[in-house]
């Protein structure tokens, strides 16, 4: 079993960035980078969504995790792969899938909601686990979870997170988060999105001072 380690980043937040078009994509992540944002998700069910993954692998700095989100079989890794992509955020735990983005050396964050998905994760190599929604489980859901899991696991929560609730799963030690609509939705101008990070970014690094 591969499990490719999370990379450290001062703030491990993820910008998911759900109907991003090849065109938008220079501009709006180049403001969320500018911001402060070090890893990007672009779904596969965006407009042409491996080009704007190439676009994004090709302007972003080293230490940035490019790649897609809603990966569902092992052609979605391979063309992933193939678009320089390094971040492989899938909505289920499908073994194959997971096996294939570690082998090829990718970050790899399935969906999971129950003990049963998040330990057979595991036990296919994940770095972390994005439960989802979060906003169902809670903090004192996923938190309950987190004592049968692997250590080393990054636990990340998505679905219903945002710059008014960081608190209440920093509390718990949930550190980590994908943002979709709340940072960014389709038709959105970058400087709106840039906007939005900027609010994201201090309302994140106010939390974790808070609950430090």
């Amino acid at each position: 079993m591969t499990r490719i380690p999370f990379p450290s980043m001062q703030r491990p937040l993820v910008a998911i960035l759900r109907g991003l078009t090849p065109d938008e994509t220079q501009a709006v992540v180049g403001g969320l980078i500018e911001t402060g944002f070090t890893a990007i998700e672009i779904p596969l069910n965006s407009p042409d969504p491996f080009r704007s993954i190439e676009i994004a692998a090709k302007m972003a700095p080293a230490d940035c995790l490019i790649g897609a989100g809603t990966v569902l079989t092992v052609e979605d890794v391979e063309a992933l792969d193939a678009a320089g992509g390094r971040l492989m955020v899938s909505p289920n735990v499908d073994p194959p899938v997971i096996a294939l983005a570690a082998a090829k050396g990718m970050v790899t964050l399935p969906g999971c909601f129950t003990a049963t998905e998040a330990l057979a994760a595991a036990k296919a190599g994940a770095t972390g686990l994005k439960f989802f929604p979060a906003s169902v489980l809670g903090p004192s859901g996923i938190n309950a979870m987190r004592a049968v899991l692997p250590k080393e696991l990054l636990i990340a929560a998505v679905g219903g997170v945002s710059e008014v609730n960081f608190g209440d799963y920093i509390k718990g030690g949930i550190t980590a988060f994908g943002l979709g609509s709340s940072l960014y939705k389709p038709g959105m101008s970058a400087d709106a999105v840039r906007d939005r990070a900027r609010i994201t970014i201090e309302a994140y690094d106010r939390a974790i001072k808070e609950n430090a």
